[in-house]
């Protein structure tokens, strides 16, 4: 068991999201950066979808009731017992111990524990949308317990340093164009892809509002007949200003849509902080469908090493040195 001792900023409770009920008006909300949470189940043993804490800038403090070992992925200072940790690693944690954290960069990070965080389960999932009233921020005094577990052999993990994902350097972001294209005119296009956008104060897990260059809707206008709006959707209203769609998006909308963020570099938008700015470049369907591809490779690759089913080996070639998998799957 863990209890929360202080939430200067906002943190709760968080898995991958509610699939399968956008037809009913349920939106899928989950982590804002899938990569980062679903790197800091690997490292203590978990499944992808194991509910994790997603804390925001100011971090949190919490104490621990029982042993555990855990793990701290975004770009983060981590410290036990007043001795600084490093992120992206496994620790053990024995009955008493206290763990501090907050973010140096972005807006997200994440702990996971081993054997994840018991939780009531509302349309099959943990994940906190306060919209809905599906679950509450942790508060002071809340008190969590942990899944079973065999911690042997969990702690002492880490995601090499050529994994660890680059979110917090260059902001430029690939966009699928549409579908709504119809609805701007070749200079506000020219707009969109040529201008720097800064994230606003007023952005929330929602959508991230941006402030730049207005975008021109054509004589179409900036209303559509209402239709879904997948994950990185970017609208724009008649302001033309645009917004990027994200976790805890409504289903639907009526704002026409000049592009779509890939999967991808979803994670890169959220942990982009208010007032850093944003580019976009445009690419294909394919070349983002293979992007995703790699990625997911990568993440399969990376989760088998860390459980010991396959073998990670740094080798030189040619005076480069590469890491390499190797295993059964």
């Amino acid at each position: 068991m863990i209890e929360i001792v202080a939430t200067p900023s906002p943190a709760m409770i968080q898995d991958l999201g509610r699939v399968g009920y956008q037809k009913f008006g349920v939106p899928v909300s989950g982590v804002m950066d899938e990569v980062s949470a679903r790197l800091a189940n690997y490292l203590v043993g978990n499944p992808d979808n194991y509910p994790v804490i997603e804390f925001t800038v100011g971090g949190l403090i919490l104490k621990f009731h029982s042993s555990s070992v855990f793990a701290v992925t975004g770009e983060a200072e981590v410290i036990l017992n007043d001795y600084l940790l490093e992120p992206w690693k496994s620790y053990w944690a024995k009955r008493g111990d206290v763990l501090k954290v907050r973010l140096r960069k972005g807006m997200y990070g994440y702990i996971a524990f081993a054997g994840g965080i018991e939780c009531p389960r509302i349309l099959g999932s943990c994940s906190t949308y306060m919209r809905a009233k599906f679950g509450r921020p942790l508060k002071p005094g809340d008190r969590l317990s942990l899944g079973y577990a065999i911690l042997t052999g969990k702690a002492g993990k880490s995601i090499p340093r050529e994994f660890i994902p680059n979110l917090w350097g260059d902001k430029t972001v690939r966009v699928v164009l549409g579908p709504n294209i119809e609805h701007f005119t070749a200079q506000g296009i020219r707009t969109f892809l040529s201008s720097e956008y800064e994230v606003t104060p007023e952005s929330d897990r929602m959508g991230y509002r941006l402030e730049g260059p207005r975008i021109e809707h054509s004589e179409r206008g900036a209303g559509i007949v209402t239709e879904p709006i997948p994950l990185g959707a970017v609208q724009v209203p008649a302001n033309g200003k645009p917004i990027i769609m994200l976790a805890d998006r409504q289903t639907t909308g009526s704002y026409a849509k000049i592009a779509t963020v890939i999967r991808a570099d979803i994670p890169k938008v959220a942990q982009t902080r208010p007032r850093e700015k944003l580019k976009f470049r445009p690419i294909s369907v394919q070349k983002a469908i293979e992007d995703l591809r790699r990625r997911e490779i990568t993440m399969k690759a990376l989760r088998k090493a860390l459980n010991d089913e396959w073998f990670l080996y740094r080798v030189k070639v040619v005076g480069k040195e590469f890491l390499a998998f190797s295993g059964e799957d």
